[in-house]
């Protein structure tokens, strides 16, 4: 299992992942991490078989990619020392494509997990939809984190895709009812798809309210929606890079998370908070709409109408109630055995 980027969710998802198909009986999973991956230096880190130098910020890629043959020299070797049956890519990144090679010279088997089927808008680096889909084409298995993703693989020529799940996080804090405003969290990549000209409108509706403190925390560039919602009574703006040990603060303070998207692949947010035991409000746009179907006030339109008429909702009528009964880590674990009879097979 391997996953090379520094910071962000990538690296997180390839340690529960890989963690979980420990569990699986007769599997012994290797794991791969960039060698100052944001992950490995939080208190509790977790272990990594194979730190790999990687780099920092586009000259050092450059110069990584410059030295491709000397670091698929190493990668061969290591590999031949391990002799692994099949290797996962938790989720794609620029030097994907030299481990692919490796991979090959190596004889093992290719399995790639995809978020994203293409880039969101504002999402990304340049360069990447092309990379993917490179990686993609020498993958002997793709698995897909929604029905949605591996849909839009479908049309884009890939089939058999496996179809699994964001795991839920482990150890977050429970809610902790208090008599104080509801408190909503908006976490994340601030950029034009996540929806906060939504919010900021859906909240302008709304109009002052005594009950209720919104959080938009995230990093991304400087836009009219960052500020339409920085002039609202009761709402703070942070944009700023979050580290992953800051999760658990948030979801800590939180009672409810909000999801405004404008689409969506899936959300690690809501399995994140929806484990915690948080009320989730989400649009109804791709991935979303199967993660939290059922999941009783929890979709809304994608409009700001929408979006008003279920935060009212989420104010007035579950207020402090709580969270539907949910069992994500059965689901996780009938997902993660599914999986591994799929890599058996492969």
């Amino acid at each position: 299992m391997w996953q090379w980027g520094r910071r962000g969710g990538g690296p997180r998802y390839a340690v529960e992942l890989a963690e979980g198909l420990r569990q699986q009986p007769g599997v012994q999973v290797w794991l791969s991490l960039a060698a100052r991956a944001e992950i490995l230096a939080q208190p509790g880190a977790p272990g990594c078989d194979w730190p790999v130098p990687t780099y920092a910020g586009w000259p050092g890629l450059l110069a990584r990619w410059l030295g491709a043959p000397w670091m698929l020299v190493r990668l061969v070797r290591r590999l031949r020392q391990l002799a692994p049956l099949v290797a996962i890519c938790a989720m794609p990144g620029p030097l994907d494509l030299v481990m692919a090679l490796a991979l090959r010279r190596v004889g093992c088997r290719l399995v790639v997990v995809v978020h994203d089927a293409t880039p969101h808008p504002g999402d990304g680096w340049p360069g990447q939809a092309l990379l993917q889909r490179a990686l993609l084409r020498r993958a002997d298995r793709l698995v897909a984190l929604s029905q949605h993703v591996a849909d839009a693989l479908a049309r884009q020529g890939f089939a058999g895709v496996h179809v699994s799940r964001h795991p839920p996080r482990s150890a977050l804090p429970p809610p902790v009812p208090h008599d104080g405003p509801l408190r909503l969290l908006c976490y994340g990549r601030l950029l034009p798809y996540k929806g906060l000209d939504l919010l900021a409108a859906a909240l302008a509706r709304l109009g002052a309210r005594a009950d209720l403190r919104v959080r938009v925390v995230g990093a991304g560039p400087e836009a009219a929606a960052l500020a339409a919602l920085r002039a609202l009574p009761g709402v703070a703006v942070e944009n700023r890079w979050v580290p992953e040990m800051e999760m658990e603060a948030l979801l800590a303070w939180a009672d409810a998370v909000v999801l405004p998207y404008r689409e969506a692949s899936q959300s690690g947010i809501a399995a994140a908070a929806l484990s915690a035991g948080r009320h989730v409000l989400g649009t109804d746009v791709g991935g979303l709409r199967a993660q939290l179907d059922g999941i009783a006030g929890a979709l809304c339109p994608p409009t700001a109408e929408g979006l008003a008429v279920g935060l009212r909702d989420l104010l007035e009528v579950r207020r402090f109630t709580p969270v539907p009964a949910l069992e994500p880590w059965r689901d996780w674990q009938a997902a993660l055995a599914a999986l591994a009879v799929d890599l058996r097979r492969l």
